[in-house]
């Protein structure tokens, strides 16, 4: 859910001590493992895409998206072959963190219709092949939900321990870090005479889950939902819900590292695996965390089968990569790819993402989005999504290659997050014309303008004024030109998907990574029982060669997003951001 700031960007640490039973690599018996029946499963071999509801598709022209936009494009999302939708937040909710400060997690906001609407959407989605996953925000509450209300009456009210409290009494708390207040993680209540913990907004007070009521509450939540057939759970900002209740004082500075601080509590695992028995085995739905602590090991500790927890590690260790205009470097690229894949090659299961609501638009950030370069590294990059090891996760627009859009004041920022950065480095007096820079470009607000879906106006997205500017460049950008479009990027988009369902070696298969020092291409081989892949792609804006004795074996073509491909002896010439799967020669 929340602005990665560079605080929370994860720190990977291999530990030096890891037990020798733990240590993994693309070995065989990866390959044995994966065409196991037991290793296999649905969830590992989705394609899911993220909507978020409300830049989606608008059916009633108040400028919102709604459930019944969503119905309205069923057969769209049914054309691109994806198999699950995670769909953000739509519970009652002030919106001050747009839905993610949930008041009542068993009820719709009125904004995106009523339950029986979102019982037709889901049901028609599942009707079509694709699985459902909720989006749950139980680390915090909105400060308007009934337990909150209820809390800060009275110490003696019962609600009181379903948050974090500091008594008055005992002085100032020690400092927590807030992500998106700029006063820090604690405010006062005047009518209890405490101070409450908030890691985010003061609007979203954080639950106290060490308190078992509050656990069983959340598991009462997830299993309403869950008999009304969702399929799985992104549980959000899930590692920080454990806390060291005595707040001992952290050294100064510890908040650029704050998932080695704030996250992976005592008890998390405790908890984990409590929901598992309470709700994810029972209910047979699998689960996600967002983020998964400061090391392989917590990773793993969160993931692997035998810990009857979590189902999928989503780690944001390339969003470093990405943070500023001047961009980041391939061969660092690679590494944070290379080094999840081998981590995880037989124990666990890793989520492969470039983009969501929390970020700005993939193509801005690892493509070109020049008209010229737009299309061509679009497809690559969703060609490298798509042939990966781990279960993808594509944002609603990349599919057309969305770009980002251009707001250079910070009158124009509705974000929480945005604002409260802002503030901080107001606070500590930056240079605030560098600072809106770097935010025009990777704002996460670039990643929520509405939907394109055709030419006319809003982009087709409503009839009434959007909540959010459409991007200025929707009439070149959208759904229903690219759809005429053999070379569009969304019908590549469709054909990659296609070619991911159809060869289950892009899913299981052992990867390895190929041509290292090569700071333009990216190049690398997924094997699957007697067969191999080769994967090229091209970074640049220029013709680079990849040069290897394996270019010899190359065979059929699986895709290309060019109409060329030019090999000369042990050398292929890759045209701009071109990006091509063949087969290998045995």
């Amino acid at each position: 859910m929340k602005q990665l700031i560079p605080t929370l960007l994860i720190i990977i640490v291999i530990m030096s001590c890891v037990d020798k039973k733990k240590t993994r690599n693309n070995s065989v018996a990866t390959v044995k493992m994966s065409q196991s029946d037991s290793f296999k499963k649905w969830w590992k071999e989705g394609v899911l895409y993220q909507i978020y509801p409300q830049s989606f598709n608008d059916s009633n022209g108040d400028g919102f998206g709604d459930f019944r936009g969503v119905i309205e494009k069923l057969d769209y999302l049914e054309s691109l072959g994806i198999t699950m939708v995670w769909m953000n937040p739509f519970f009652e909710s002030p919106l001050v963190d747009n839905g993610y400060d949930v008041s009542n997690y068993k009820a719709i906001h009125p904004r995106y219709g009523t339950m029986e609407d979102f019982q037709e959407m889901m049901d028609s989605m599942q009707s079509r092949g694709i699985k459902f996953v909720l989006d749950v925000v139980v680390n915090h509450s909105s400060n308007e939900h009934e337990w909150f209300k209820q809390a800060c009456s009275s110490r003696d009210n019962k609600y009181y321990d379903y948050y974090h409290w500091w008594p008055a009494e005992k002085g100032k708390p020690p400092h927590r870090h807030s992500l998106f207040d700029p006063e820090g993680g604690w405010d006062y209540v005047e009518a209890n005479n405490s101070y409450y913990l908030h890691t985010f907004a003061e609007a979203q007070p954080d639950l106290n889950w060490e308190n078992p009521k509050v656990r069983q509450e959340v598991y009462d939540i997830m299993k309403f939902w869950a008999k009304k057939g969702v399929d799985g759970f992104r549980m959000d900002a899930f590692q920080f819900v454990s806390k060291d209740t005595t707040f001992p004082q952290f050294p100064a500075g510890h908040e650029k590292n704050f998932a080695k601080w704030y996250g992976m509590g005592p008890h998390l695992h405790d908890y984990l695996k409590e929901m598992y028995k309470e709700v994810i085995e029972p209910y047979d739905v699998f689960a996600v965390s967002e983020g998964s602590g400061s090391t392989f090991q917590d990773a793993h500790d969160l993931v692997d089968a035998d810990r009857n927890e979590l189902q999928m590690a989503y780690h944001f260790d390339y969003v470093t990569l990405s943070r500023t205009p001047e961009g980041y470097t391939l061969a660092d690229f690679k590494e944070v790819f290379t080094k999840w894949d081998k981590e995880f090659a037989e124990e666990g299961w890793l989520a492969i993402f470039l983009s969501n609501h929390d970020n700005s638009r993939l193509v801005n950030r690892f493509g070109n989005p020049s008209p010229e370069f737009r299309r061509v590294s679009a497809q690559m990059l969703n060609t490298f999504l798509m042939s990966m090891r781990g279960t993808t996760y594509t944002y609603y627009g990349d599919e057309l290659g969305m770009t980002n859009i251009d707001m250079p004041t910070i009158e124009e920022y509705v974000d929480v997050s945005a604002l409260g950065e802002y503030g901080m480095a107001k606070k500590r007096g930056e240079d605030m014309e560098e600072f809106m820079r770097t935010l025009n470009y990777n704002s996460r607000e670039n990643g929520r303008t509405p939907m394109q879906w055709d030419d006319s106006k809003n982009a087709g997205f409503t009839t009434g004024i959007p909540w959010k500017r459409v991007n200025d460049n929707y009439k070149d950008i959208n759904v229903a030109a690219q759809d005429k479009d053999l070379n569009s990027v969304l019908n590549h988009f469709r054909k990659m998907v296609k070619l991911r369902k159809d060869h289950e070696i892009l899913v299981y298969g052992a990867y390895e990574l190929l041509d290292k020092t090569n700071n333009e291409t990216y190049c690398f081989t997924r094997s699957f029982e007697d067969k191999k892949v080769l994967v090229l792609l091209n970074f640049t804006d220029h013709d680079s060669n990849v040069s290897l004795p394996i270019v010899n074996t190359i065979g059929d073509l699986l895709i290309n997003n060019y109409n060329e491909f030019m090999v000369n002896g042990e050398t292929v010439i890759l045209k701009p951001y071109q990006a091509v799967i063949c087969n290998l020669k045995k």
